[in-house]
């Protein structure tokens, strides 16, 4: 989630994705707004194709871990792993940037995925196993792989992130006190080859497109959260709207899910009793950064969307400020 301020900026009109685009072959009148999260994101057409343009200010992030990013990607589609092409723009870049007078905006574009999103109402076992297989097939490519450049962040560089922001929210002690805990915690586990590595991070349905005509495959989208973490973090996160449902049928697509990891990749039974503690991990992670995005000073209008996404952001941030006081 970027900042409240740089998305009201970066929405206020479509100047600066209008800007962007013209570095890319489009065609005419099919740029349109998508999503704005961590991101902004627009849908546009090339000779009747559907493309991305995402593009962020440079504070919420850098070219340089962008090129770690799509780096990753290429040697992932190198070794069959079905994900989105980044586009070459017109001069043959694959990172354009924009200055602004509010600041620097950088860009990429990427292809649109086949398939289809999948709806967590109504995923069956079958794909859950193979969803869960995507995931493992995931990290046993990425065991092997070693970044020519850039490297991207690790969970120390989160863990920096956390204790910067919480200094300038010096009322959250709970919240300091949990990433006392974590990070503790986090020092204390095995970072072997087959426990640690570059994850996605955020591998859940909206990231993914299944594809029933191609052996049940899934093409991945949005890898601009991949870290050096444990992949345990990485099936945790994808789980998200599993994990916390009581319904026995919730527990066995996660069972469903389980299984077809373990089919592609060893996976420990002590590992899924580490799952409430990497949850806690994501849960402060996630708080952090709306704390962050809340931090949007003075607004001189906002748009009729604003407050609304404020009050939701707000009432997620107290119910996780509630969850950081179970004990451990």
């Amino acid at each position: 989630m970027m900042n409240l301020g740089n998305m009201v900026r970066g929405l206020s009109s479509d100047t600066v994705a209008q800007s962007l685009i013209q570095f890319w072959e489009y065609d005419e009148g099919t740029l349109e707004v998508w999503r704005a999260s961590s991101n902004f994101v627009y849908a546009y057409e090339r000779n009747q194709v559907q493309y991305f343009l995402r593009f962020s200010f440079d504070q919420d992030n850098s070219i340089e871990q962008i090129k770690a990013e799509l780096e990753f990607m290429h040697y992932l589609q190198l070794n069959g792993f079905p994900s989105v092409t980044p586009i070459h723009s017109i001069s043959g870049e694959l990172i354009e940037t924009l200055k602004t007078p509010e600041g620097t905006y950088i860009a990429v574009v990427f292809s649109a995925a086949n398939g289809i999103n999948l709806d967590s109402d109504k995923i069956t076992e079958k794909q859950m196993k193979e969803w869960g297989k995507s995931l493992a097939s995931l990290h046993c490519l990425s065991k092997t792989f070693e970044p020519v450049s850039e490297r991207r962040k690790s969970w120390l560089d989160t863990v920096q992130f956390m204790e910067s922001v919480f200094q300038k929210h010096p009322k959250e002690l709970i919240a300091l006190q949990e990433l006392c805990r974590v990070t503790t915690w986090l020092q204390s586990i095995p970072t072997g080859n087959d426990v640690y590595g570059l994850i996605h991070y955020d591998f859940q349905l909206d990231n993914i497109f299944f594809e029933q005509n191609k052996d049940h495959s899934f093409n991945i989208i949005d890898f601009d959260d991949a870290i050096y973490h444990w992949y345990a973090l990485d099936i945790v996160t994808a789980l998200d709207d599993f994990i916390d449902d009581d319904n026995p049928h919730s527990k066995l697509l996660i069972q469903s899910f389980l299984n077809g990891y373990r089919s592609k990749k060893v996976q420990e039974n002590d590992v899924v009793a580490q799952f409430p503690q990497f949850q806690r991990y994501a849960n402060l992670y996630k708080f952090s950064k709306i704390l962050r995005s809340l931090d949007y000073g003075e607004i001189n209008e906002t748009p009729p969307w604003f407050d609304e996404l404020r009050v939701k952001l707000v009432r997620v941030a107290d119910e996780l400020r509630q969850s950081f006081q179970k004990s451990w």
